[in-house]
């Protein structure tokens, strides 16, 4: 079936919970709670031994719905999911997650012909299933919520546009309450399970066309279709960014996902070539995973590798020099015109070379000046902003001077660059790291990290270039996300 069929999961209008329970320490009673706080479209409770479940009218069955639902979400004890499964084909319902576990990743015969068994059901009445085994789908913007977790012991991100596919759920839900805490916006999560049906390539070439994902994130631990995987990141990388994380790089690593999911995690090495030759980016971790997804959602790709350090501390610009060049970027030498430039508009102590180094007694309009010579400049691709917000001579406007002057010079040349930050400090250096976040510019903790996040920028701009895309690209992040941010 067409991946648009699975459009149903995340924006469904009727919702039946299968295995709603009155016990507030069970799944069913969690999973319930959840959906009747925000979701706004009808909800029904399915439980043969209840009448009312949290104020929800309970039916015995599916068979006893008032309709035909557009999403069950099963939460019952494993061997009673698959005559669960023939009540919704009976009933004509097309979609359901599988929250129950006891299937495939037990590695026993009878939890393999049990999942077989539910998959044979949901071909046979063209079901399309999420999991089994997994912790359900987060969709902020619509109030949807599948998931079983409390939201007093965790939070929950607000909307945003990246996307997150998850398949180990217990990492998929600690991915989502850091995501909150760190203040970056989901569009939508989905934590695969097993996989019987709906796995990560349908979700990838669904999301080419979701308007509110504008970056695909994905933890993996292995694919189980190679050619359908490899085709959905042919038709999605020219267009969107698809971010991985997979896991099994060593073979203890691989050994420990066998037996985690009951499946193969495959040669590390194929996997990295995949990647390569498909334009996905790699991450190594958590973070490097969503560092690049933050770069993305803000800024531009890069149209090559040449980037200059602007910076308030010389050894801070030495260090990002270094991260930089490792990761194969340039830090070239500016042309003697750039340079009496950038002589006229900084202190006598200041180093006009890359890295510019403005110094700790620099003010506000040092680095705001020196940021609009280079992005005029014509000479760099990107710029790794290292400010120290404590300096003496910078004030509490910076971040609002650099963003203003740094979109009055994109809208007088009509092309982007990116830029990124780095910054180290405590309370008062992370409000205005946040505050520049909330202007578009992403802030790193680290020199380190930042240079991470321009590399998978310069990376993708490559891929797209190589794909004839890199212009349309730039044309949709204009209209999506630059013009839209407004500042």
């Amino acid at each position: 079936m067409s991946v648009d069929y699975l459009e149903g999961f995340f924006k469904p209008s009727s919702i039946a919970v299968v295995g709603a329970s009155r016990d507030p320490t069970k799944v069913g009673h969690q999973l319930l709670s959840n959906l009747i706080a925000r979701f706004k479209g009808r909800v029904y409770a399915v439980n043969p031994n209840a009448d009312e479940i949290l104020g929800v009218k309970a039916f015995p069955s599916i068979a006893s719905l008032p309709e035909v639902v557009d999403l069950a979400v099963i939460s019952v004890p494993a061997p009673l999911v698959p005559s669960v499964l023939e009540e919704c084909g009976v009933k004509g319902i097309r979609r359901v997650v599988i929250i129950s576990a006891g299937f495939k990743e037990l590695g026993t015969s009878e939890g393999i012909r049990r999942e077989e068994l539910i998959v044979d059901i949901a071909r046979r009445y063209k079901i399309r299933v999420v999991g089994p085994n997994c912790m359900g789908i987060y969709v902020p913007k619509t109030g949807l919520n599948t998931t079983f977790l409390d939201p007093k012991h965790m939070d929950f991100p607000n909307h945003g546009n990246i996307a997150f596919i998850s398949q180990s759920g217990a990492f998929g839900i600690a991915v989502l309450d850091w995501a909150a805490m760190r203040g970056v916006g989901i569009s939508k999560f989905v934590s695969l399970g097993n996989k019987c049906d709906v796995d990560e390539a349908d979700l990838i070439e669904y999301l080419l066309t979701d308007r509110d994902t504008q970056v695909i994130t994905i933890y993996i631990e292995g694919v189980d279709n190679g050619r359908k995987f490899i085709d959905s990141l042919m038709k999605v990388t020219p267009y969107k960014p698809v971010i991985i994380l997979k896991s099994g790089r060593s073979e203890e690593g691989a050994r420990a996902i066998a037996s985690h999911t009951g499946s193969l995690a495959g040669s590390d090495v194929i996997y990295d070539t995949v990647f390569k030759q498909f334009g996905a980016i790699r991450a190594l971790g958590m973070e490097e995973l969503f560092d690049m997804a933050i770069a993305f959602s803000m800024q531009p790709p890069a149209a090559g590798n040449r980037i200059a350090i602007l910076t308030v501390g010389g050894g801070s610009g030495v260090m990002a020099t270094d991260a930089s060049v490792e990761l194969g970027l340039k830090v070239p030498k500016l042309s003697d015109e750039i340079v009496n430039k950038l002589r006229k508009v900084l202190l006598p102590i200041a180093s006009p070379y890359n890295p510019i180094d403005v110094t700790g007694s620099a003010r506000d309009e040092h680095l705001v000046e020196a940021m609009e010579i280079l992005i005029r400049s014509g000479e760099v691709d990107g710029i790794l902003w290292i400010p120290y917000f404590m300096a003496p001579g910078i004030t509490e406007e910076l971040v609002k001077k650099f963003v203003s002057r740094l979109r009055e010079a994109y809208n007088e040349l009509g092309r982007l660059i990116p830029v990124v930050g780095a910054v180290t400090g405590g309370r008062y250096t992370m409000i205005k790291a946040h505050e520049a976040e909330e202007l578009g510019i992403p802030m790193f903790p680290s020199v380190e990290r930042a240079a991470k996040a321009l590399w998978a920028l310069y990376r993708y701009g490559a891929w797209l270039r190589k794909c004839g895309t890199f212009n349309d690209y730039m044309d949709n992040f204009i209209k999506n996300i630059y013009l839209k941010r407004g500042h």
